[in-house]
């Protein structure tokens, strides 16, 4: 064997990465827009002039998963045993986004209780609380999820249930305040800084005016702004679009030139519920689901799913973008609201439907009890601990108004990949 070979090939490396080197583009990015505008030559960062902040790109706030975007069919591939018509296949692109790699679990909602708790209104407070009475039932023996589920440790990392679209919606807001100000205080050298609020408590009356105009002032240092670079952009739910491309993670059966081999009933590969890759792990449940009429795990032992009701939100295996639990567990709020049609009149790049624009409420009879379609209704999707295997499939659907909650709907959140094409 030729001793000279490696040293060869090293050789040639390093050429081929001088040559890659020389020709790198040197035109400004988002990163590095460089010291001077190219539009009108005056240089950033002057006094009084245009300032231009340090950006390193954006960072995944916590619990985040980046979700690299693309093309997909967007739909349901399972038969329609509801016959509901509602989610007819349809190819439609998704912008890179991020998603939280779990649903919310009851310690994050917890934390969030305590926020608001501290720094808001009583009104805001109560408003916030998750219906625990979801879990009464008069022919079932739930009442120590009623007062235990919730707040007892050992629920901690459970999905929170019993929570609104509405709470969720307000939940998104909080975080991002809180999360905005917690990078604030890390990155700077002063005093601790405190966090926010969905609602100021009023103060004016035990304070003179000159203190309240104070609070304010400390309370705006907290607030930097879009241009800076130093804070994420908003939390807010999903649409519908993003979580069932985020649920099939097809980038999980590509194989050479965007070809596909197959297409995704759930989440996996295969048409069962159960673990079908040889090894260790070989015949495991994939998602915590109802497996038939009064059967909610199996008996115990290996072939048992883990959870009688909900489980912790790490249980199972993640998908191929390393999200947890996108079936079962508890189904999820999405942003949309909900229309039977909206698979012919949304649009094919990022569809939302925020309304009922082009398909508005007066065309349903509601007045006369011949339809329920309104603009408070609101999609969810998923699955849950107490739903059959049908509803896991990413394609299928349902909603419900969006200030009801149930035992079997909780929500993750989702944020904007700012600069981020892949």
């Amino acid at each position: 064997m030729n001793r000279k070979q490696p040293l060869r090939s090293m050789v040639y490396l390093l050429a081929f990465a001088a040559v890659l080197g020389a020709c790198k583009s040197k035109h400004p990015t988002s990163v590095k827009p460089g010291k001077e505008s190219t539009a009108t030559g005056i240089n950033y960062n002057k006094e009084n002039g245009f300032q231009v902040a340090k950006y390193r790109g954006q960072s995944a706030g916590p619990n985040l998963v980046f979700i690299e975007g693309g093309r997909f069919t967007m739909g349901a591939l399972e038969e329609d045993v509801m016959n509901s018509r509602d989610n007819r296949e349809r190819t439609v692109s998704i912008q890179s986004f991020y998603m939280d790699e779990t649903e919310i679990a009851n310690i994050h909602y917890l934390e969030y209780l305590d926020a608001i708790q501290r720094d808001s209104s009583e009104e805001v407070y109560t408003r916030a609380l998750p219906d625990t009475n979801v879990w009464k039932n008069p022919l079932s023996y739930n009442d120590p999820y009623v007062t235990q589920y919730l707040r007892f440790p050992g629920f901690r990392y459970y999905p929170v249930v019993g929570v609104s679209w509405e709470q969720a919606v307000d939940y998104s807001t909080w975080r991002t305040d809180a999360v905005n100000a917690n990078l604030a205080q890390k990155g700077s050298t002063g005093t601790k800084k405190k966090g926010f609020s969905l609602k100021r408590k009023k103060k004016e009356e035990a304070a003179p005016a000159a203190e309240g105009e104070q609070a304010v002032a400390k309370n705006s240092q907290t607030t930097a702004s879009m241009e800076s670079g130093n804070v994420l952009p908003n939390y807010r739910l999903p649409s519908e679009a993003e979580w069932e491309y985020a649920a099939k993670a097809m980038i999980g059966t590509q194989y050479i030139d965007e070809n596909q081999s197959n297409q995704r009933i759930y989440p996996w590969d295969g048409s069962s519920v159960r673990n079908a890759k040889k090894g260790r792990k070989q015949g495991q449940m994939m998602a915590n689901f109802k497996r038939g009429r009064g059967d909610y795990a199996g008996i115990a032992g290996k072939s048992n799913d883990a959870a009688i009701i909900t489980a912790e939100i790490y249980t199972y295996l993640p998908n191929d973008f390393g999200l947890y639990n996108m079936a079962g567990n508890v189904n999820e709020w999405v942003y949309d609201v909900y229309r039977p049609l909206s698979y012919q009149d949304m649009n094919d790049l990022n569809p939302l439907r925020r309304d009922g624009y082009q398909d508005e409420e007066k065309n349903y009879d509601t007045k006369n009890g011949n339809s329920i379609i309104n603009d408070k209704l609101r999609v969810y999707k998923g699955g849950s601990w107490a739903d059959v295997a049908y509803w896991l499939a990413p394609g299928t659907r349902r909603f419900m108004a969006q200030d009801s909650a149930t035992a079997t709907i909780g929500f993750r959140c989702a944020m904007i990949a700012g600069g981020r094409n892949k």
